[in-house]
């Protein structure tokens, strides 16, 4: 006979969350550009301190310069370094970049690897890139995204009390039920660009504000007094 396992309060709320996000981000998706796995690795080392907007601007050129990995671990890094310029600290992401498509190359015949502990070790790779590339790229679970947004709105979301990401990508792995742990990632991240901003979060606009203990609940109305009525007539000694 199965056993149901009883929901805590903070999984039963994740879970609303989760749902409420689904409906408002019905499309939400990676929104980076790219047509391969390995483009997809490359455009999310670059992605670090940068929008994707601007990562999506510079990756067309790259990738028609050096189409795959073989092309970008031979490549004169001075040239990868001036493509990808405007993505800041481009002199890191640059070396990050081609050592992992010489590990890529010489370690896995060219293709990036599928297994969580063989992308940890490419240069440039941490859970967050490695998260993204699993998911996007091979739909596979093995973990939660946690980029700014997500560390925020989890925060404030009170599903963590943690700073560290790989201590908050624990806790929503509790919380979520692993087939939609890159969709919470990706519908949160929508969600805290468009209403939980990092400086003045727009609760009011916001359909979790509900479930957010950190929002503002509304005050109940204060009590006025009804106001006097009409005086009564004077009675003097004249009357």
């Amino acid at each position: 006979m199965a056993i149901t396992r009883k929901l805590s309060a903070n999984q039963q709320r994740a879970l609303e969350l989760l749902i409420r996000l689904q409906r408002l981000y019905p499309d939400a998706t990676c929104s980076l550009n790219y047509e391969t796995v390995l483009q997809l690795l490359v455009a999310t080392i670059l992605s670090a301190q940068c929008t994707d907007e601007r990562v999506n601007q510079v990756t067309p050129a790259l990738f028609a310069r050096f189409p795959d990995a073989q092309a970008l671990a031979s490549a004169d890094i001075r040239e990868i370094e001036a493509l990808i310029r405007s993505t800041g600290f481009y002199r890191n992401k640059a070396k990050h970049i081609q050592g992992a498509c010489e590990r890529i190359v010489t370690v896995y015949g060219g293709e990036v690897p599928k297994v969580m502990e063989d992308l940890l070790t490419l240069p440039g790779v941490a859970r967050k890139t490695a998260n993204v590339v699993l998911a996007h790229g091979y739909g596979i679970n093995m973990g939660v995204t946690v980029d700014t947004h997500v560390k925020r709105l989890s925060q404030r979301l009170g599903l963590t009390k943690a700073t560290e990401p790989i201590k908050i990508e624990r806790d929503l792995m509790r919380l979520l039920p692993q087939p939609d742990w890159e969709n919470w990632s990706i519908r949160l991240i929508y969600h805290g660009r468009a209403i939980c901003n990092a400086r003045k979060p727009l609760c009011e606009q916001c359909d979790l504000a509900d479930l957010c203990p950190t929002a503002p609940k509304p005050q109940p109305p204060r009590f006025e007094p009804p106001p006097p009525g009409p005086n009564p007539r004077k009675i003097t000694d004249d009357s």
